[in-house]
């Protein structure tokens, strides 16, 4: 049973992965209103709480561009490095943000967010998953109201590339 750690924001934090992800033991540290700052600030206890995790899921940076931080990808850096150090042998998958309705943003500022972050994971030896292009292609409501939180919908589509990521790494360690 592959062992999953789920860190982020509100996105992670108010989702039942552990119902969607069956087949995995998943251990959900979302936290609400949660900013790059704050996983940061949050690493040395999450460490404190076990070891065998073989795969970490990020989804950071969301309430980062709520607040007009769209510079965030430097502690996202320090973030993976952390993550990298503390837990040499796990997988760690960084999600992209998402295709949100922030109109406060400038036209592409997301799209260029996610290169930067994709960028990153490659430096720092972590993997990008790009879930902004399928919500991009859905023509399905994957926003509630306020533009940001997310439908059941938007979730299926997240855990099918989750499943369809996890799904390769278990084929790749046969």
């Amino acid at each position: 049973m592959l062992k999953i750690l789920m860190l982020g924001d509100s996105l992670i934090a108010d989702y039942d992965w552990q119902a969607r992800l069956p087949a995995c033991n998943v251990e959900n540290l979302g936290v609400p209103g949660a900013t790059a700052a704050d996983l940061l600030e949050s690493l040395p206890e999450i460490k404190s709480r076990g070891t065998g995790v073989e795969v970490i899921v990020i989804m950071i940076g969301t309430n980062d561009l709520l607040i007009g931080n769209d510079e965030f990808q430097a502690l996202l850096k320090k973030i993976l490095i952390q993550l990298s150090h503390d837990y040499p042998t796990a997988e760690i998958l960084v999600n992209s943000l998402l295709p949100m309705e922030l109109p406060h943003l400038p036209q592409n500022t997301i799209e260029s967010l996610n290169c930067h972050i994709e960028a990153l994971t490659m430096q720092t030896g972590c993997c990008f998953l790009d879930v902004h292009k399928r919500f991009v292609n859905s023509n399905k409501t994957l926003f509630q109201e306020d533009g940001v939180h997310l439908t059941e919908a938007a979730y299926a589509i997240w855990t099918r590339a989750l499943l369809e990521h996890f799904a390769f790494l278990i084929e790749d360690d046969d």
